[in-house]
C-alpha cells in the first residue's frame, strides 16, 4: 500500500520501501505549490525607498544651488552664507523621518498584534490586509468547529438493517482521515458496533472512500463519487441539506443503501465575526467540497455573502486566482494541508493557529487561538498601522517641504532670519521622534469595534 509522509502510524509496526523522495514526495509538491504561488505576488513596503531615491538627490540639488546662489550673490562674506545655508538645507532635508515612516509602524502594529492574539510573520501583509476587500473562508475547522457529528442515517434499501449499514460504512471509513468519515466511526463506536475487516480500501480526496467486506463492494461519498442510481433519495436530501448537514451517501454491491447527514456546529463567533467583517465594508466567501444546497444553507447560518460549493482539495486555489483576476483583492482564512496551496495563492493567508504546521507555515498571519474575532482584530489592526504609515508620510514630507526654504535663506532678504544648522539638526531630529511617537500609538490598540 502507499503511504503519505507524514502518515502517523497509530498502533503496530510498518516495514517501508521508500518509493519517493525529494521533489517527487506528495509535501514536496505542496510545497512546491505553495513557493509558485508566493513568488508570484508584487512587493510592497518600497514606497520609501523609491520617494528617497529621487528626494534625495533633489535636496542635493537644492543645496548645490543654495550653495552657490549665495556665494555668487550673498553678502559678505558670502563663502560663510554659502557653507550655512547649504549645510542648513542638507541637514533639514536629511530623510531619517522617512526612513523610519513604515519599519516603526510595523514593529508597533505586529508586536500589538502578538499581544493580542495575531501573529503576523512578514510585515508586508499588514499593508496587504489593509487592502483587502474580499474575505474568502474555508468551511470545516475555520467557520465550524472541526468536530462532525452523525445527525441523521435514512436507510433507502429495505433489505438493509440501519446497524447492518452503520457498521459497514464505519468500517470502510475508520481506514480513513476525512472528518465526515469519523463521525460516522464515531456514531458506530457509541452504540458497540463491531467493525469487520476491510481489503481493497481507496480513497479519492474531495469524492469519498470504497473498500471490500466479506466480498461486498462498499462506496461511500459525495454524489459526484457514485455512479449508481439515487432515485428515491430526493426528498431525503432536500431535507437534510436544508438542515445545513452535509450528504453521505451510501452504496452496497452498486445500490444506494442508505443517505446520512453528518453536521458540524459553526464556532460560537463565527456569526458575530461575518457580521463585524461587513461592518468593516468587507465581502466574504465561503469555500466547501460540500453540494450547493448544503453549502447555501450553511452560507445562510453564517451571514456569508456567497458561496463556492463542490470544490476539490485542490482546487481551492484555482478558485482564489479566478476571484483575483476578477479585480478581488483577497484574504483566504484556512487551517488544513490542502489549504496551503490557496493561503499561498491570496493576496494575504490567514492561517488557523489551531491547524496543521504546513497551513501554518503557508500563511502569513496566524490566528493563534483559532478565534474567528482574531480575523476582525488583524484587519482593523492593518488598516489602523496604513493610516499611521500614511501620517508618517505625510509629517516627514510636509515638514521637508515647509522647512527647506527656510533653511535655504529665503526669509533672510525680507526678516533677515537665517537657520542655524545647530537648529536644523535639532528640528530633523524632533521629526523622527514625532515619527516614531505616532506609530507607538499602535501599542494601545483594542480590537473588536468596527
Amino acid at each position: 500500500d502507499a503511504v503519505v509522509g507524514g502518515t502517523i502510524n497509530g498502533n503496530g509496526a510498518l516495514v517501508l520501501e521508500v518509493s519517493r523522495i525529494g521533489d517527487d514526495t506528495v509535501l514536496a509538491r505542496i510545497i512546491k505549490m505553495v513557493e509558485d504561488a508566493q513568488a508570484g505576488k508584487p512587493p510592497i513596503q518600497k514606497l520609501a525607498d523609491k520617494i528617497a531615491g529621487v528626494f534625495v538627490p533633489v535636496v542635493m540639488g537644492v543645496a548645490a544651488l543654495t550653495f552657490l546662489g549665495w556665494l555668487l550673490f550673498g553678502p559678505e562674506p558670502a563663502l560663510s552664507f554659502a557653507f550655512v545655508t547649504a549645510v542648513s538645507v542638507l541637514l533639514i532635508a536629511c530623510p531619517c523621518a522617512m526612513g523610519l515612516a513604515t519599519p516603526t509602524a510595523i514593529m508597533a502594529g505586529t508586536g500589538r498584534g502578538a499581544e493580542t492574539g495575531v501573529l503576523i510573520r512578514r510585515g508586508t501583509a499588514l499593508e496587504l490586509l489593509a487592502r483587502v476587500d474580499t474575505v474568502v473562508l474555508d468551511k470545516t475547522g475555520t467557520l465550524t468547529e472541526g468536530r462532525p457529528q452523525l445527525r441523521a442515517l435514512h436507510l433507502i434499501d429495505d433489505a438493509e438493517t440501519e446497524a447492518t449499514v452503520l457498521t459497514l460504512a464505519a468500517a470502510v471509513e475508520s481506514k480513513s482521515e476525512h472528518p465526515v468519515g469519523q463521525a460516522i466511526v464515531s456514531a458506530a463506536s457509541e452504540r458497540g458496533l463491531a467493525l469487520p475487516a476491510v481489503d481493497d480500501f481507496q480513497a479519492r480526496p474531495g469524492h469519498g472512500v470504497s473498500a471490500t467486506i466479506d466480498g461486498r463492494k462498499i462506496e461511500i461519498g459525495a454524489e459526484r463519487h457514485l455512479d449508481i442510481d439515487l432515485t428515491g433519495a430526493e426528498d431525503i436530501s432536500r431535507t437534510l441539506t436544508a438542515e445545513a448537514l452535509t450528504l453521505v451517501y451510501i452504496a452496497i454491491d452498486g445500490k444506494l443503501a442508505a443517505v446520512a447527514g453528518v453536521g458540524d456546529s459553526l464556532k460560537p463567533e463565527c456569526r458575530d465575526a461575518i457580521a463585524a467583517l461587513h461592518g468593516l465594508g468587507l465581502k466574504t466567501a465561503m469555500l466547501t467540497g460540500d453540494n450547493a444546497a448544503t453549502a447555501e444553507a450553511v452560507g445562510r447560518q453564517a451571514g456569508i455573502d456567497s458561496v463556492v460549493a463542490d470544490v476539490l482539495p485542490g482546487d481551492k486555489a484555482a478558485e482564489i486566482k479566478r476571484l483575483q483576476e476578477n479585480g478581488a483583492t483577497v484574504a483566504f482564512v484556512g487551517d488544513g494541508i490542502n489549504d496551503a496551496p490557496a493561503l499561498a495563492q491570496a493576496d494575504v493567508g490567514i492561517a488557523i493557529g489551531t491547524g496543521t504546521d504546513i497551513a501554518i507555515e503557508a500563511g502569513e498571519v496566524i490566528l493563534m487561538s483559532g478565534d474567528l474575532g482574531g480575523l476582525v482584530n488583524a484587519v482593523q489592526l492593518s488598516r489602523k498601522t496604513l493610516a499611521v504609515i500614511r501620517g508618517n508620510f505625510f509629517w516627514a514630507y510636509a515638514y521637508n517641504v515647509a522647512l527647506i526654504p527656510v533653511a535655504a535663506g529665503l526669509l533672510y532678504p525680507l526678516f533677515g532670519v537665517l537657520l542655524n544648522p545647530m537648529l536644523a539638526a535639532g528640528a530633523m531630529s524632533l521629526s523622527s521622534v514625532f515619527v516614531v511617537t505616532n506609530s507607538l500609538r499602535l501599542r494601545k490598540f483594542e480590537g473588536g469595534k468596527t
